[in-house]
């Protein structure tokens, strides 16, 4: 099955590349690795805001995980042209707006870690890190950045 047939099974239509907040690009390639900037959480096509363990929960902070990453995926796309020519999901880095004493910035960036699994099968399998901060741009809630890897 095909990377779009995937999609289509799971009823995910792929955004356009946003336009940059800021001095960066939205994606930059180096051989065949390619480098997605940071994605924020969205929700009605405007920043997701909030903090995990203030006022918004682990499975709100989930479910914008997975929609960063059909967002991410929609770049990515852009990035490359088609999908089926990524080789590998390297790896994913997870910004997760979060008070001291939230710990679960992990279960949170699994919202975005199972849906490119469940996409991209074995080569949706990734490293990544996860780190609570104090704060992420325009408030959100994550925020997310990709490396991968094309044939």
């Amino acid at each position: 099955m095909s990377i779009y047939e995937k999609l289509s099974e799971l009823n995910i239509t792929l955004p356009p590349v946003s336009v940059p907040a800021a001095a960066y690009l939205p994606f930059v390639q180096t051989g065949n690795l390619v480098f997605l900037s940071g994605h924020i959480a969205k929700k009605d096509g405007k920043p997701w805001v909030g903090q995990l363990g203030k006022d918004t929960s682990t499975e709100q902070g989930k479910a914008a995980a997975r929609a960063i990453a059909i967002d991410l995926m929609g770049t990515l796309h852009a990035a490359v042209g088609d999908l089926n020519r990524v080789k590998r999901i390297v790896k994913l880095m997870s910004l997760v707006n979060s008070t001291g004493d939230f710990t679960e910035q992990h279960l949170v960036t699994n919202g975005a870690s199972e849906l490119f699994g469940e996409v991209f099968a074995a080569k949706g399998a990734h490293a990544r890190s996860a780190f609570g901060v104090a704060q992420i741009p325009m408030g959100a809630c994550v925020e997310i950045e990709l490396i991968a890897e094309l044939e």
